[in-house]
C-alpha cells in the first residue's frame, strides 16, 4: 500500500505496453511467454460492484431476483414494490483484506425502504468504502505524507407495481472516489473522480401450481451504474464506470408451513468495452494518439458495443459472463441457512469462490452472516472474512404495537 502513487501513475497516464496478441486458434490473449494471459475488463470505481450485504454474500453474490429487503437497492430496486412490510432499514459492515492483517479498510452499507402504498415504494442507500491510511511516496521514494483515501455512493430509488406480478424501478445515484485528492504526480494535480448514474430494474413474481401449497417463481433483471465516464485528472482520458447487466431467477418451494427452500441462479455481464491487447495494432490505437481506442469510446458506444467488441468474437464474449448459484433454506421464516458459488472465467479475472451463511429474524430485528471461501489461488479481499448485516423491520414493530 505504500507505493500507491506508482499505481495512480500507471492508471492516469498511461497504457502499459507489452508484447501481447490475440491467438484465434487458442481463443485467448497470448503473452510474451507464449501462454494465455488474462484479459480482464477494466473500469473505474470498481467499488460500485462490491456486493454489500451478507444475505447475497452468502449465496454467491446473487440478488437480482430475491425476495424484497432493504439491500435490494444494490441489486434490483424493483424488488421493493413487493415488500411485505412498510418500513425497513439494513446496515452491513464488510472488513476488507483481513487476511493481510489490515484492520482499517472496510465497506459500510446503509440502506432502507418505505412502502408508500400497495403499488409504490421508495428506497435510499449510502455506501462508504474506507481505504485506510496510506503513506504516499514519489518516484524517488521521498515521503509525501499520509493520506486517507475513500469512496462513497448515495442513491435514491422509486419502485412501482405495473400489475400483481410485475414491477419496475428507477434509481438515481451520485458516486465519488477520492483516492489521492489534493496531491500531484509528475506535476499533474489529482482530483476526485465524480459521476452521476442510474439503475433500471424489473421484477416478476408469480405463483406456480394450480392446486395445493403454492410455490413461487421470481425473475429479475437490472442494469446498474449507467453513468458518465470519470477521470482522476482534468487532462486524462476518462474511463468507464462498471455498468452491469444482471439477469436471474429464484424458485421458492414451500414444503409445509415451516420449511421453505429457494433455488437461485444469476448471470452478470459488465457493459464496458473489452480491453484490446497492445499487440493488436489495428484496434489498440488506430488513430496513433498513444491512447487505447477502447478507452476513447463514447459512453453509449462503449455500453452498446460491449456485447460484440471482444477480439475473440462470440467465444470471448461468453468468457465475460459471471455466474452465481445459491440455495437458501428458511425454517418458520425465522431461521435461514445459505450457501452459494460464484464463477468467473480464468481469463477474465478468475474469481471463483464458495459462500456460506445464516440468518435469524425475530420480530423487528434480523441478522445475517456470510463467509467466503476461495477455491483457487486468486484470493478475494473478503476471503475467510465474516460479514454481518443488521435489519430493522419497523413495519413489524408497528403491527405489534396495534395488537
Amino acid at each position: 500500500m505504500r507505493y500507491l502513487s506508482v499505481f495512480f501513475l500507471s492508471i492516469i497516464f498511461s497504457t502499459i505496453v507489452s508484447a501481447q496478441y490475440w491467438d484465434s486458434r487458442r481463443q485467448c490473449i497470448v503473452g510474451p511467454s507464449g501462454d494465455c494471459v488474462s484479459n480482464t475488463l477494466l473500469t473505474a470505481l470498481p467499488f460500485l460492484r462490491i456486493t454489500p450485504d451478507a444475505r447475497s454474500g452468502a449465496i454467491g453474490d446473487a440478488g437480482v431476483a430475491l425476495s424484497a429487503d432493504p439491500n435490494a437497492m444494490h441489486h434490483n430496486a424493483a424488488r421493493l414494490a413487493f415488500a411485505e412490510d412498510d418500513l425497513a432499514i439494513s446496515a452491513t459492515m464488510s472488513p476488507w483484506l483481513r487476511n493481510l492483517g489490515i484492520d482499517d479498510i472496510y465497506l459500510f452499507y446503509l440502506s432502507g425502504y418505505y412502502k408508500i402504498d400497495k403499488l409504490q415504494s421508495t428506497g435510499m442507500a449510502c455506501r462508504f468504502f474506507s481505504l485506510g491510511s496510506i503513506d504516499f511516496k514519489d518516484e524517488n521514494g521521498n515521503d509525501l505524507g499520509v493520506g486517507r483515501p475513500f469512496e462513497f455512493e448515495i442513491a435514491g430509488a422509486y419502485s412501482r407495481k405495473l400489475s400483481d406480478k410485475l414491477s419496475t424501478s428507477l434509481t438515481a445515484k451520485y458516486a465519488q472516489s477520492s483516492l489521492a485528492s489534493n496531491r500531484s504526480i509528475g506535476g499533474t494535480q489529482i482530483i476526485p473522480a465524480r459521476t452521476f448514474a442510474a439503475d433500471l430494474g424489473v421484477f416478476y413474481k408469480s405463483k406456480m401450481g394450480a392446486s395445493g401449497r403454492s410455490n413461487y417463481l421470481s425473475l429479475g433483471a437490472a442494469i446498474t451504474n449507467l453513468g458518465a465516464k470519470v477521470a482522476y485528472t482534468k487532462t486524462a482520458t476518462r474511463d468507464f464506470i462498471p455498468t452491469n447487466l444482471a439477469i436471474g431467477g429464484n424458485y421458492e418451494m414451500n414444503f409445509d408451513d415451516y420449511n421453505t427452500l429457494n433455488v437461485i441462479a444469476e448471470i452478470n455481464k459488465l457493459m464496458v468495452p473489452t480491453t484490446i491487447p497492445f499487440g493488436d495494432s489495428l484496434r489498440f490505437d488506430a488513430n496513433k494518439n498513444k491512447i487505447a481506442d477502447y478507452r476513447e469510446k463514447s459512453l453509449f458506444d462503449g455500453i452498446l458495443g460491449s456485447f460484440s467488441d471482444a477480439p475473440g468474437g462470440f467465444t470471448e464474449e461468453i468468457q465475460e459472463l459471471m455466474y452465481s448459484i445459491g440455495l437458501e433454506y428458511w425454517y418458520d421464516k425465522q431461521f435461514a441457512v445459505r450457501m452459494g458459488y460464484f464463477h468467473e472465467n480464468a481469463l477474465k479475472g478468475n474469481r471463483k469462490f464458495f459462500t456460506l451463511g445464516c440468518g435469524v429474524k425475530y420480530n423487528v430485528f434480523g441478522i445475517n452472516l456470510s463467509y467466503l471461501v476461495p477455491t483457487n489461488i486468486t484470493r478475494s479481499p473478503l476471503a475467510n472474512t465474516l460479514r454481518f448485516s443488521l435489519i430493522f423491520d419497523f413495519g413489524a414493530f408497528k403491527a405489534e404495537s396495534t395488537e
